[in-house]
């Protein structure tokens, strides 16, 4: 069961988030905190929570992010319509949701955070707003199609071990290709890798694109398996 820490001034969205996680047997809220002070302290009260907190509580988030990191805990961050995902996700916390997001959608993410994933949904994607992204076109024409596939899935938060799964090989075949895709796009690992992604809007397009072909393949080769 996943110790969950939910901080929002807001009692009615707290509310209801609360509700919704309570009737998952996975998870138990351990603490709700409606201001800053509540929510710090059980940051330190509980170490290996996940803290589901609201970005208008205002913290310092560079020093919440090492709070987190010495209690080993994660942090989920609910944000307003107007703010950009990245902003948080660069910072170091797991996951973004907005205020908009329906139940199964945020159960997934706590569910991907608690896995030690990054919660990266197609809906939080926010890509570079030019009209030419040099960069991206550049790194998209330098990964291989297969390259492109580890790149989708890894962007939708998989494993090494689901996507050699996905992908029908090996894990090392898997940690193979991540080396070269990383001196390709000049990062250092997959979360990284994830940001840079979704930060430039060629790359973003490609690795949905080739998300989708993925998906519409393994639900044929199913109904190829039942048939």
């Amino acid at each position: 069961m996943k110790k969950i820490i939910l901080a929002d001034s807001q009692a009615i969205f707290r509310a209801g988030t609360a509700k919704i996680l309570a009737a998952d047997d996975d998870f138990r809220i351990i603490a709700q905190c409606s201001d800053l002070e509540r929510m710090q302290h059980a940051v330190n009260t509980f170490p290996g929570a996940i803290l589901l907190f609201a970005s208008s509580l205002k913290p310092d988030f560079v020093r919440l992010k090492m709070m987190l990191e010495s209690s080993k805990g994660h942090g989920v961050v609910i944000a307003e319509s107007d703010e950009p995902a990245n902003q948080f996700l660069q910072l170091g916390f797991r996951g973004v949701v907005y205020r908009s997001v329906s139940g199964a959608a945020l159960v997934e993410c706590l569910r991907r955070v608690a896995g030690g994933e990054v919660w990266l949904p197609p809906q939080l994607v926010q890509t570079v707003a030019t009209e030419e992204d040099w960069v991206g076109q550049r790194v998209r024409e330098r990964l291989t199609p297969k390259e492109m596939k580890i790149v989708a899935l890894i962007v939708q938060g998989c494993k090494n071990k689901e996507i050699s799964s996905r992908l029908k090989t090996t894990e090392q075949v898997i940690k193979n290709y991540l080396r070269s895709i990383y001196d390709k796009t000049g990062v250092s690992d997959r979360l990284e890798l994830a940001l840079f992604i979704i930060h430039h809007r060629v790359l973003a397009q490609a690795a949905a694109e080739v998300g989708s072909r993925i998906e519409a393949e393994e639900i044929s080769a199913a109904a190829s398996e039942v048939a």
